[in-house]
């Protein structure tokens, strides 16, 4: 089986269809696949180090605003359509899936135009301008969020649930808590911004080091490369409380996650699908800087079920952040009913879903 597969922009769009891919491989060893990506998304470094082929096409996204860019970024569409039907009849593949990213248009139309059984995945509960474009002409639409099912065509719908979810079932707590530096029994919660870390959520933090330090709980903070120095250095003038561990980046997040009784963090589509497989409680702060608003409209997927806890950046503050963390990780019994809620929303085997989906149309 041949699978092509086009999504980048942001490790949301990516790491999905990196997981994808790993678990068509366990599946299929001998599939052949090939990433189309642009050269300077971040798809352009990942792709490569998991030994994917990767060829790239030039396109941009359009402006929401009217703009003379929007005129060239037709021009690159229409030339990126062009080169992804010779990269493309050039593959042969059976089917083609774009897991998001404006660099799927030209590569997805250029599919259903050739009449390759297509995809495209959604992660999010709102979809963006370029999954609503290509829904009128992929055969099926992947969804992650039932609250994205009404921005599609309802026969093309699919639930799926995100890949990305299946990577972090089986992984090892107690090995992930040791390698960031924690102790194996006392209660821990993660706090984390995303992989660039996030100013807001810093600030609430370093403002809440010396409280934290009389907790009874450990707190394990990751605050992106860029905010690491600055943290680290405010850590210091409390006196680096012994309980609170500060990390540029994890590497291994799906085994650290495991370990967690609670997680605050923000509310991207990939960050919720694996601690919903997982069975995590957690506080949502949603990003206000994303389209439409998407992140809140995500957590509130969780929140309105008693998975989760939302709180906005407007609302966010050393206080609230303490009291909410509170709330729940010294409530034994509210941790446990949101980690079991959230349960009820992963898709554990979504990869595997994706996959079937793939495997059907193909054979059409």
């Amino acid at each position: 089986m041949k699978i092509a597969i086009s999504g980048g922009g942001t490790g949301g769009h990516i790491y999905p269809a990196l997981a994808l891919v790993r678990e068509i491989k366990k599946q299929n060893p001998k599939a052949q696949f090939l990433y189309i990506g642009t050269e300077k998304g971040l798809e352009s470094n990942l792709v490569p180090r998991e030994n994917i082929p990767f060829k790239s096409i030039h396109i941009t996204g359009f402006k929401r605003k009217i703009s003379f860019e929007n005129a060239k970024t037709i021009w690159r569409f229409l030339a990126g359509v062009k080169k992804s039907k010779t990269i493309l009849k050039e593959f042969k593949p059976d089917v083609v899936i774009g897991t998001g990213g404006y660099v799927c248009g030209p590569v997805v139309y250029a599919a259903a135009k050739l009449n390759i059984p297509t995809i495209i995945h959604e992660q999010n509960s709102i979809p963006g301008l370029t999954n609503k474009f290509l829904s009128r002409y992929v055969n099926k639409v992947a969804v992650c969020f039932q609250e994205a099912e009404g921005y599609f065509p309802k026969d093309k719908v699919v639930f799926t649930g995100n890949p990305r979810a299946s990577e972090v079932i089986g992984k090892d707590g107690i090995k992930g808590r040791l390698s960031a530096g924690l102790e194996t029994r006392k209660p821990a919660v993660l706090i984390f911004g995303g992989s660039r870390g996030a100013r807001p959520i810093n600030e609430a933090v370093v403002q809440s080091l010396g409280e934290f330090s009389s907790k009874p709980y450990q707190v394990l903070y990751v605050t992106g490369e860029v905010h690491f120095e600055e943290v680290q250095r405010e850590a210091e003038l409390v006196g680096s409380p012994a309980n609170v561990v500060i990390k540029p980046f994890i590497h291994n997040m799906p085994e650290v996650l495991a370990g967690m009784d609670l997680v605050v963090s923000r509310a991207g589509a990939t960050t919720l699908a694996e601690l919903t497989s997982l069975g995590k409680a957690s506080i949502l702060i949603p990003s206000p800087y994303v389209t439409a608003n998407h992140q809140e409209k995500n957590a509130l997927s969780l929140s309105s079920r008693g998975a989760a806890e939302l709180l906005k950046e407007t609302e966010l503050s050393s206080k609230k952040l303490v009291e909410t963390i509170d709330g729940i990780l010294l409530d034994r019994e509210k941790l446990v009913s949101m980690g079991k809620e959230a349960k009820k929303l992963g898709v554990p085997d979504s990869a595997a879903r994706l996959y079937k989906l793939m495997l059907e149309l193909s054979k059409k």
